[in-house]
């Protein structure tokens, strides 16, 4: 079947991008913002994102005396002469056939049919068609936009050939791909490379409501499904690992990742009695005693606990004299004490008051213990090695001054950890000793990684070291103007849902080359099951409709269902048993 031109490009550049007149035939309404197009060169076949319409006339005339509305014999008279339609395209890669490359004359055009060293009748998918492509994958190198095509090049829209030939296919034999969703006037699949996604720190950005926590869930699953990596996710609000409240006017639940993947998930939690009555089944206890809290993590949660620069100056003093047991000592201190000390070492009396004062408020917190006998970050660190993928309840600890206290404190030790282990591995070059590729998740990451405060937190050494201690980061947050902008631009892949704040659409584009032909892009975006994706992970940015994370997606991704499962046979029969004696 023959591909239907939609227009002509008149004119353009490099750095500007192309400026296409629609034929007379095309509806502009059918032209959206973000759609994905292809410009069919001389030699090159050119991949291109929409990121503008407009409405032109060929004479100043039409528009100082329109045609009367009722008048539809004159407006379709003009249509495609005197009035028309253009469209801006971003060239993001084009494909030149090798068969082309070497011919030395240069001059003749390329067969659309085998552009991609594939043989293909019409845009039909299938099993077979796609074993094909898999087989062809090597033939098609997608090359840097270094030229523009000429003038009057043919713009179509993209086929299924266009997009397998760009974003592959899950089931490619030689990547791990995901499919996160679809285009959004296409049912094909966009695909990630997982391996490419897991190997930098990577952001889920979108203002409130737009569906962050769903994409979380969707690109958390398809790690695990691929064993792309390990997960470790602090989950402030018990949204991931076990079922969650899902948006909409009749109240659902959807899903957690223990639920579809009950043997590879273990959920920790902060505060044991609420994971117990959200009906949460064999979740490990965590605990944090004073001893693992230091200076630095103080520094973080300085403004939630209004401590002063006089104030952490003198906790270091305190440290340095009182090892890891400092907090327990300033707590037991008589004022006699304080002033004794101050006397001795140099201290503040009034600051170390107001310290001893002001770290009363993490006796509050549910989790916090004068010492903890039991090494539970060692026990993570067990799960971690053993392949299995970590979730972090906060339960109702889910305020700012704990989650970021223990979020930083568990990291801190991890990160070290795994420091050691790669630091063994790269001297040893034994595979067995290579740890496993680590994603730790974080929400309001804004918190973590401020410019203020990213030199004090682990996230912001995790960030800036990227790949070099197999640990990155998943970063979920709405407001991605409050990350440090070195941060940002470490951010490999980033998978954005609508922003309406400018700082925060600037931030998105920190560190993008052509990132302003985008702007508008992300900002036409739906609230709801759209994104735009751009980053390491994907060839070019695109749009999608994100893929539903429902029934059909539990079928396609999970394992054995918990309901399944031996233990869960058990725990519903001991269950039922305490109802009947009134437990």
């Amino acid at each position: 079947m023959t591909e239907k031109p939609l227009g002509s490009v008149i004119q353009g550049s490099l750095s500007q991008g192309l400026e296409v007149r629609l034929h007379p035939d095309v509806l502009v309404e059918d032209m959206r913002v973000g759609k994905f197009l292809v410009v069919q060169g001389v030699r090159s076949r050119f991949f291109c994102m929409l990121t503008d319409v407009a409405l032109g006339t060929a004479s100043q005339r039409i528009m100082a005396n329109p045609p009367d509305p009722g008048n539809t014999f004159l407006q379709e008279v003009l249509a495609g002469t005197g009035t028309y339609g253009t469209i801006n395209l971003t060239p993001m890669l084009m494909f030149t056939p090798e068969e082309v490359m070497q011919d030395e004359n240069g001059r003749g055009k390329s067969k659309q049919s085998g552009s991609y060293g594939v043989s293909l009748e019409g845009n039909g998918g299938g099993r077979a068609i796609a074993s094909h492509q898999a087989q062809s994958s090597a033939n098609i190198e997608l090359l840097p936009v270094k030229t523009i095509p000429s003038h009057f090049s043919q713009v179509f829209d993209a086929s299924e050939r266009d997009f397998r030939a760009v974003f592959g296919w899950e089931d490619d034999p030689h990547r791990r791909n995901f499919a996160i969703g679809q285009p959004i006037d296409m049912d094909v699949p966009i695909c990630l490379d997982l391996d490419r996604f897991v190997e930098r720190s990577n952001g889920i950005f979108g203002k409130s409501g737009t569906g962050k926590s769903f994409l979380t869930r969707l690109l958390l699953s398809g790690i695990i499904r691929k064993r792309a990596a390990v997960n470790l996710i602090f989950d402030m609000h018990s949204e991931y690992g076990w079922e969650a409240a899902s948006e909409g006017k009749r109240f659902s639940t959807v899903k957690g990742l223990r639920q579809l993947f009950p043997g590879q998930v273990q959920i920790y939690t902060l505060d044991p009695e609420s994971t117990k009555r959200r009906g949460v089944r064999d979740a490990q206890e965590l605990y944090i005693g004073y001893d693992q809290i230091d200076v630095e993590d103080l520094m973080l949660v300085r403004g939630e606990l209004n401590l002063s620069e006089a104030s952490l100056e003198n906790a270091i003093i305190l440290r340095n004299e009182f090892g890891k047991a400092w907090i327990t000592r300033l707590l037991a201190m008589t004022n006699e004490e304080i002033q004794e000390f101050c006397e001795t070492k140099m201290g503040s009396k009034s600051s170390i008051m107001a310290l001893q004062r002001k770290l009363t408020r993490l006796d509050e917190l549910k989790y916090i213990r004068n010492s903890c006998p039991h090494n539970y970050v060692g026990q993570i660190l067990e799960s971690l090695e053993a392949g299995k993928h970590v979730v972090v309840e906060f339960g109702s600890q889910s305020n700012l001054l704990s989650y970021m206290l223990a979020t930083n404190v568990i990291a801190r030790r991890i990160h070290a950890s795994y420091v050691h282990k790669a630091e063994k591995f790269l001297q040893t070059k034994n595979v067995s000793d290579r740890p496993h590729q680590l994603v730790i998740t974080i929400e309001e990451a804004h918190r973590f990684l401020d410019p203020s405060t990213v030199r004090q937190t682990i996230f912001g050494t995790i960030a800036r070291e990227m790949r070099k201690y197999f640990v990155t980061l998943l970063v979920v947050d709405q407001r991605p103007s409050g990350i440090d902008n070195e941060v940002m631009s470490q951010v490999g892949t980033r998978i954005t849902a609508l922003l309406n704040d400018e700082k925060d659409i600037d931030a998105i584009f920190t560190g993008v080359s052509g990132g302003q032909s985008l702007r508008s892009v992300l900002a036409k975006l739906d609230s709801k099951q759209q994104a735009l994706i751009l980053g390491h992970a994907v060839p070019m940015p695109v749009v999608v409709r994100t893929r539903p994370y429902d029934e059909t997606f539990y079928a396609e991704i999970g394992d054995t269902p918990w309901e399944e499962m031996p233990s869960a046979s058990v725990f519903k029969a001991a269950e039922s048993a305490k109802a009947d004696l009134g437990f």
